[in-house]
């Protein structure tokens, strides 16, 4: 039998060492326990990149020394941040916008212009009307007319019949196009958008005038051709024929048109009353108010010549020949060779001239008074 051996003794777990009581003070605080390794097993894990965590604010009063070592230890480290450049102009460039800038002219206001007055019905309508009427009546007027016997007026004149009242349609319309934007409040948005204010007026002068010539000017065209077609192979007696109306209206003893009536009943009197649409939007202008712009327009059209008609005493003889010399509805007349004064051979030209010149001052004024009045 074995003896034991005095220096094998049996294995006891290992106690932490204690230091010695010291008689000055308390023992010291324990020290901090070392990060623990990874096991092998588990070293994949932990080369798996961990997700960067925002970094914590500090507690004021602060962990133990040995803690706040280890955390500061084990940290991944943090990137430094750096600002990311921005698109746009280097300082000191200015805005640019994104939208592409343009330099505004007149075309703009006019093609504007042109895009408000074919959208609105009441210019299909009002043009429209204007065109019926003309040809309409034109046409009757030709029919009752027409026959071998003379009817005593040369062969275009009945178109103007049906021009009298087509005309108080244009002039309707030229009110409107100022006015309804100043009754609707559309007018400040005009403005906003284009500042210069003369352009606008321009713009709207322009556009208003080119369609109401056409429109007009083919009415006429169409009533001239009815009355040249209805009314053409009419016997002129022998003594009308030295009348100075219709020196220019006879050939064989039949009744005829010259060059110069299909002139002026058509692209005369298409510009005779276009001029009278675009006085009527500079009078528009003037007052913003379409009731009163149309009721002064046809005052200004019917007036004279009403009034004249009443003026019967020998003393106001002078006065109702100037008025009815200088009517609006006289010069028309006049481009149809059937004047309403005492001369006969008026042909409406001097008269389309007087009534371009009054519409030119009227639209100068209303020009002004838009660049000083508020809208």
């Amino acid at each position: 039998m074995s003896t034991p051996n005095p220096q094998q003794q049996p294995y006891q777990a290992p106690q932490p060492a204690q230091a010695p009581q010291s008689a000055q003070g308390p023992p010291p605080p324990p020290a901090a326990p070392q990060a623990q390794q990874p096991h092998p097993a588990h070293d994949f894990q932990h080369r798996q990149p961990q997700p960067q965590q925002p970094p914590q604010q500090q507690y004021a009063g602060g962990p133990p020394a040995g803690a706040a070592a280890t955390a500061t230890a084990t940290a991944p480290p943090q990137q430094q941040y750096q600002p990311q450049p921005q698109p746009g102009p280097p300082p000191g460039g200015g805005y640019a916008s994104p939208i592409p800038v343009t330099r505004t002219h007149l075309g703009h206001a006019i093609v504007s212009e042109w895009t408000k007055i074919r959208s609105v019905r009441s210019t299909v309508w009002t043009l429209g009307v204007m065109f019926v009427v003309t040809v309409g009546i034109g046409f009757l007027t030709a029919f009752a007319l027409s026959g071998t016997e003379f009817v005593g007026m040369p062969l275009l004149a009945p178109g103007l019949f049906g021009l009298m009242l087509g005309q108080i349609c244009v002039i309707t319309l030229g009110v409107l196009v100022v006015t309804s934007e100043y009754g609707t409040g559309m007018i400040r948005t005009t403005m906003t958008a284009c500042p210069k204010r003369g352009r606008v007026l321009i713009a709207k002068s322009l556009i208003f005038f080119v369609l109401a010539f056409v429109m007009t000017t083919a009415a006429c065209s169409v009533t001239a051709l009815v009355n040249s077609a209805m009314l053409s192979g009419q016997k002129v007696p022998a003594y009308a024929g030295k009348v100075d109306a219709f020196k220019d209206s006879v050939e064989n003893g039949e009744l005829v048109a010259s060059g110069s009536q299909w002139l002026g009943a058509t692209v005369g009197a298409g510009l005779y009353v276009a001029l009278l649409g675009l006085l009527a939007l500079a009078v528009g202008a003037l007052l913003r108010h379409s009731a009163g712009a149309i009721t002064t327009m046809l005052g200004l059209v019917l007036l004279p010549l009403v009034v004249s008609l009443f003026m019967l005493g020998e003393t106001l003889g002078k006065v109702r020949e100037v008025l009815m010399e200088y009517s609006p509805l006289n010069g028309l007349a006049s481009l149809y060779r059937i004047p309403m004064s005492e001369d006969q051979s008026a042909t409406g030209w001097p008269l389309l001239g007087i009534l371009a010149a009054v519409t030119a001052a009227t639209l100068i004024a209303a020009y002004a008074l838009l660049n000083r009045r508020d809208v």
